[in-house]
């Protein structure tokens, strides 16, 4: 099957397999009689769904016994507001700013207790990330929270910040919407993990948070229940009605991974796929990358060109050719390519000929 390749930032690309497993499952569940949008979401069939999901993405992340898998709902954004909620007791929080979604959870968490700058890119336009060594962390802070990826503006932490070694006991909290799957996560650093599912999960609708355990129980009383680790913890996220079908299909998504090989076999192709595109981006003069080499991210590739009263044409073009939605976030402008678990090197590879035709034309 022919499909065109999609670049799409989120709601994203997804395994062609995973999309034609939910189809041939649509009206009828291995042989339930039921859809799984049809199904009561404490009845066996869901919740054979809901563990097998759970234990799959456990074992993806090596995610240790004492933290807590969660699937809530609202997405990265509304964690700005539940992160708070749960751990700030309504003081003191670090926050490192390092593009547009960690600029969001500074806001956000203002509404709950008290955020502190202890970094940000904004002075090289957030193309750069700055150095751990020179963070400013609060002494009490209750704490730190990282975006290890930015969509928008295509930068990424490699390599999680050791708190203890900067001289901070606050637990580290990371949003990894946009990379979690792609790649291992070093889980004797992180207290919460969270992220939204339509970029390497699943379709929108369910929102993966993973919390160690001796971090439950200090929401503060303004807290909804529906959005208290704890009592969903203890509900095994069943506390209010879940998304049951985007579970199901981030289980679908789980279970393909698993057949790729895992996170690891992953990661290596992730790495593979953005050298391509970076190393022809930096060999030409009519497009540019302006991100740090030591921080672009592997998933989502933001490019300009040279001359951007061409940009309508480099889209209509790439449209024409198969390769959908590379338009940038209007923010920033320009292109951008994101390149998730389910985007194959094939569709690398087909966006960098049409590139480099592309420059020809126009030459």
């Amino acid at each position: 099957m022919n499909r065109p390749f999609n670049f799409s930032a989120g709601p994203a690309a997804m395994p062609l397999e995973v999309l034609q497993q939910a189809a041939a499952e649509m009206t009828d569940w291995q042989g339930s009689g039921m859809g799984v949008m049809e199904m009561s979401h404490r009845g066996k069939e869901f919740i054979s769904i809901y563990e097998q999901a759970e234990a799959d993405v456990r074992e993806l992340l090596a995610v240790p016994a004492n933290f807590k898998i969660l699937f809530m709902q609202g997405g990265g954004l509304a964690e700005n507001a539940i992160v708070p909620l749960n751990l700030s007791r309504g003081e003191t929080v670090d926050v490192v700013v390092t593009g547009s979604w960690s600029e969001k959870s500074f806001k956000e968490a203002s509404k709950y207790c008290t955020p502190h700058l202890a970094a940000t890119g904004a002075e090289t336009n957030f193309t750069t990330l700055p150095a751990p060594t020179q963070w400013q962390l609060s002494a009490n802070a209750q704490y730190v929270h990282v975006c290890t990826n930015e969509t928008i503006h295509g930068v990424e932490f490699h390599t999680l910040p050791d708190l203890k070694a900067l001289g901070s006991d606050a637990p580290l909290v990371i949003d990894f919407s946009s990379h979690v799957l792609s790649r291992s996560v070093d889980w004797s650093k992180v207290g919460v993990a969270f992220g939204g599912a339509q970029k390497n999960i699943g379709p929108a609708g369910v929102t993966l948070v993973i919390v160690r355990e001796d971090l439950l129980g200090h929401a503060l009383k303004v807290c909804p229940s529906a959005f208290n680790y704890k009592t969903v913890a203890e509900h095994g996220s069943m506390y209010n009605t879940p998304p049951t079908y985007s579970i199901y299909m981030a289980g679908l998504t789980f279970q393909w991974l698993k057949r790729q090989g895992g996170v690891a076999a992953m990661e290596q192709q992730n790495i593979a796929k953005a050298k391509l595109l970076y190393d022809f981006l930096d060999n030409s003069s009519f497009y540019s990358n302006k991100v740090a080499h030591d921080c672009r991210s592997r998933m989502n590739v933001p490019f300009f060109l040279a001359d951007e009263s061409r940009n309508d044409a480099f889209l209509a073009g790439a449209k024409a050719t198969g390769l959908l939605q590379l338009k940038g976030h209007k923010s920033v402008g320009g292109m951008r390519a994101s390149i998730y678990n389910a985007m194959p090197i094939e569709g690398v590879q087909a966006l960098v000929s049409y590139m480099q035709a592309f420059e020809k034309t126009q030459a």
